[in-house]
């Protein structure tokens, strides 16, 4: 039909990020490898096992036949879920056992989602922050089983930076208001 928009479509026509199709016909993850969207952003990755492996403790290790750790690193370096919680904010009004079943498939752990989506009416809060310096709408299940936003009168212009350094978003939208310092 002419003049409709699918709720796929943003309203500049492209697909929207999160329901974009891989090469191999399924839905993209909820999540990226690296925060793409920063420069000179260093994320700590490789070169922890090559800087053990040849030291006098791991050659005593191997000599004593104590078995070698793991070569996989403990820390998650590197992953940005913005996508995700776009996702979630997209979702608000829907059934939450789809929606949860559709966000875990496309994910890579379950944490993340309960970043913004409150499990108990005591985890309920208006917003989160995300990071340093990003904001997004906090989230809760209804009684209909229905996604909801926490506080759906809170806007963009509600809000304060807290810093003068650093560009504060609400929902992936900059702040509106400017940072004002103190007065002592």
């Amino acid at each position: 039909m002419v003049g409709t928009h699918s709720a796929e479509f943003t309203k500049h026509g492209n697909h929207s990020s999160f329901d974009r199709m891989t090469r191999t016909g399924t839905k993209a993850p909820l999540y990226r490898k690296v925060n793409t969207r920063a420069r000179g952003v260093h994320h700590h990755t490789g070169g922890d096992w090559r800087h053990q492996r040849n030291t006098k403790r791991e050659q005593r290790n191997i000599a004593d036949e104590v078995p070698r750790g793991t070569m996989h690193g403990t820390e998650r370096r590197g992953l940005d879920y913005t996508p995700l919680f776009r996702f979630l904010l997209s979702k608000v009004g829907k059934d939450w056992p789809a929606v949860h079943a559709e966000a875990i498939s496309r994910l890579d752990r379950e944490e993340p989602i309960y970043w913004l989506v409150a499990r108990t009416e005591r985890e309920r809060k208006d917003y989160v922050r995300i990071g340093e310096s990003s904001y997004f709408s906090g989230l809760f299940v209804d009684g209909d089983g229905k996604l909801a936003l926490v506080a759906p009168q809170l806007r963009n212009e509600d809000l304060t930076p807290s810093c003068p350094c650093c560009t504060h978003t609400f929902n992936g939208v900059p702040f509106v208001k400017k940072y004002e310092p103190l007065s002592s």
